[in-house]
Formats: structure tokens, sequence, C-alpha cells
């Protein structure tokens, strides 16, 4: 699940990148597609009943999840896709971070380790990449945004995921989200030009089944049997895998040093595969 989760990720920065640059406004992208994601959700996940005291970690979720889809678009208009793939990696590190100040995990020496060496290898691979990273520092601040928010947001959804189902929970959630994202989008949304052309339309349709609707059961999924900490690490190869889709797609070069960093970023990975302890 984890896999599946960090290609269809990995595919996503591509695809959004493509649409937010042939037309698409970045608060409107987000708001029309988190309205479909949604509302997919909604017609699927049955019963919505989320118990009184659940609630704020709701809010809380919901709110993260937010800020994350207003950083990730405008990071991605700002800078390019490889770049905001490569700053993800330090979702690990976030993560461990957040979990251990809310007391939700107890990370042993060996996850750092892990974290370490991944990170490491996410580092490899921005070198590998050279010039072509952007050197725009909004745009690079705004993918530590992403990936900060994202962590968070792994973190508060974790409790959740073992009292309700990820259909109900993605229902839920979303719909807080894009209600966000409709208030803070409505002037972009409103002056949007849909004439956008059939390539940008099925970018979109897989921008909102495949990396959103599909990955979101994926990861609910995932957070809830092996914990954020060990499900946002596997979120490491993102960078290496959206390499390999440059090089089949787009006849990119990928570098020797590029190789040497996935091999890392998986390495990384292998270290963590021990369970890690939950606190009560």
């Amino acid at each position: 699940m984890l896999l599946a989760t960090v290609v269809l990720w990995a595919l996503n920065l591509t695809v959004s990148r493509y649409i937010l640059l042939h037309g698409f406004e970045p608060l409107s992208y987000a708001t029309v597609r988190y309205g479909f994601a949604a509302a997919i959700f909604l017609a699927v996940a049955g019963s919505l009943r989320i118990a009184r005291a659940d609630w704020w970690l709701v809010v809380v979720a919901a709110a993260l999840l937010f800020l994350n889809q207003i950083s990730f678009v405008y990071a991605l208009e700002r800078t390019t896709a490889a770049t905001v793939g490569l700053i993800l990696g330090s979702l690990p590190i976030f993560a461990g971070l957040i979990g251990l100040a809310v007391g939700l995990e107890r990370l042993p020496a060996r996850f750092w380790l892990a974290a370490t060496v991944s990170f490491g290898g996410v580092a490899l691979v921005a070198l590998g990449s050279g010039r072509d990273l952007s050197g725009d520092l909004g745009g690079d601040l705004l993918a530590v945004a992403t990936s900060a928010t994202w962590a968070g947001y792994s973190v508060a959804i974790a409790p959740l995921m073992r009292r309700y189902s990820p259909l109900r929970i993605s229902a839920v959630v979303l719909a807080l989200t894009w209600v966000g994202l409709l208030v803070a989008g409505f002037g972009q949304t409103a002056d949007q030009d849909f004439s956008l052309g059939w390539k940008v339309w099925a970018a979109f349709a897989f921008a909102v089944v495949g990396p959103l609707v599909v990955t979101n059961v994926l990861w609910y999924t995932a957070l809830h049997r092996v914990g954020p900490s060990r499900a946002t690490l596997a979120a490491n190869l993102q960078p290496f895998v959206a390499a390999v889709f440059a090089v089949i797609l787009l006849d990119e070069r990928i570098s020797a040093v590029q190789v040497a960093g996935g091999a890392l970023i998986a390495a990384g990975i292998v270290l963590a595969r021990r369970p890690v302890r939950s606190a009560a």
C-alpha cells in the first residue's frame, strides 16, 4: 500500500505542475479537485457518524490538510516538481518530532538512524539533480511547509484510524477541507477559465482519482497498520521514483549520484522495518 501510494504521489507532482502551467490557478485547482474528491467519498462512505469527543481531532486534521494544500499548490507554482518532491523527503523527520511531542509514539534509536540514512539519500538525489533544481527560496519554503503540514496531518489522523474506516474519515476530513478551500479560493475559482483542453482535464481526472481518492484510502490504512513515522519514512522513496518516471516518460537523464541516493533511501526503509512502540 505504501509503495502504491508513493508511485501515485510521484506522478501527482508532475501532473499537478503540468496542470498549473497550463491554465489552472492554484487555489482554483485545489478547490475544484477537492470538491470532486469529497463528493466521491461522501457518495461511497455510508455512515458519517463521528463521536463528539473526536470532532476536535477531525477539525485539527482538516485544518492541517487545508494548510497543506495551500502550500502545495503555491510551491508547485513557484518551483519545480522535482524540488518539491525532494523536500518532501523531510516528512519522517517532521512526523517523528511531532509524534514524539504529542506522545503518540516512542521512537527508538533505530528509527532515527533510519531517518538519517534515508534523508541522506534524499540529499544525494538533490545533489545529483544539479542545475535542474529551482533556486526560488519562496517556493522551497512553501515545499517545506507542505512537508511539515502533511506530517502533522498524518500524526493527527492516526488515532482516528483506530476507530473509523478510511472511507468515513476521508469523507468527513476532505469535505471540511474543501469548505476551507472554497472560501479561500472563491475569487480565483469564480474567475477561472475552464476551457483548458482535454489533456489538462485528463490530467485533472488522474489527479483526483489516483493521488487523492485512491491514496487517501491506502495512506490511512497504512498509517493504522505501521504508524505515521514508519509510513512517512517510506515516502522518502518519492524523489527517486519521480526521477525514474522522468527518465521513462520525459527522456531525462538520471545520474549515478541519484541512483546512490535511491539506494540509501531504500536502506533507510529497511532499517525501519521493526514496529515502533506506541504509547498507551
